[in-house]
């Protein structure tokens, strides 16, 4: 399978899978969520809204991963400035440091091992390259519990996994049970940069045989750290 991990365009905006493309759990603020009494966060107008405003604003705001054979969209991470995402302020373990940007949600499909740890390097490059210091995130520790503590409804899954983002390099800097904030530094001296640097240079590249036994042209994919685990 050939992945290719590029940046979110509006005009690719219809290719995104139902719920990202209609989830606007953290784009609207609390107190105005669509449906009765806040609990439905489905408006697929305000997720478009809130991309084109970001995307004019601030510049490119997600990552998507696409299965070049059927060119299907099988994940996507969203990040922003914690300024442009409301529901942010309504964690236990808010406010986002000033410095950081925040990184919201990473959704995968089923079965592609390595596609969420991909789309994180792609926001880690995407975001060293423009200058950025941290990126930060509210990790949840996954329970039967289903809010946020203050009587708020949760989309489970528009909240990363803890656990992925620890292994993904992020350090726990404010500690909860159920959402800790994390955070992973991207100026830490030229060592950490350099690092991400290598990690560019060694894409993966597949080159697909037939069953002629001709060879397809090469494409540069890159790799995902661990194997894939749901991360939200």
């Amino acid at each position: 399978m050939v992945v290719k991990i590029m940046p979110l365009t509006l005009d690719l905006f219809e290719s995104l899978p139902p719920h990202p493309r209609r989830c606007v759990f953290w784009e609207v603020e609390p107190d105005v969520a669509p449906g009765e009494q806040g609990k439905s966060f489905s408006s697929e107008f305000d997720k478009e809204a809130w991309l084109s405003m970001v995307m004019l604003e601030w510049g490119t705001c997600a990552q998507i991963a696409v299965e070049e054979s059927t060119d299907t969209t099988i994940g996507v991470a969203f990040y922003a400035p914690p300024g442009r995402v409301p529901r942010a302020r309504s964690f236990p373990t808010a406010p986002v440091s000033a410095d950081a940007v925040l990184l919201t949600s990473v959704r995968t499909a089923p079965g592609h091992d390595g596609v969420a740890e991909a789309l994180v390097g792609a926001v880690v490059a995407d975001l060293v390259r423009r200058g950025v210091r941290a990126v930060e995130a509210f990790g949840i520790v996954r329970s039967s519990a289903t809010t946020t503590g203050e009587g708020e409804e949760l989309c489970p899954g528009c909240v990363i996994d803890a656990h992925f983002l620890k292994e993904s390099g992020f350090d726990v800097v404010a500690s909860h049970p159920r959402f800790p904030r994390l955070r992973l530094e991207l100026d830490e001296g030229l060592g950490w940069k350099s690092g991400v640097e290598a990690a560019l240079q060694r894409l993966f590249v597949i080159a697909q045989i037939d069953l002629t036994g001709s060879e397809r042209a090469p494409l540069a994919v890159p790799v995902g750290s661990a194997r894939h685990r749901s991360a939200g």
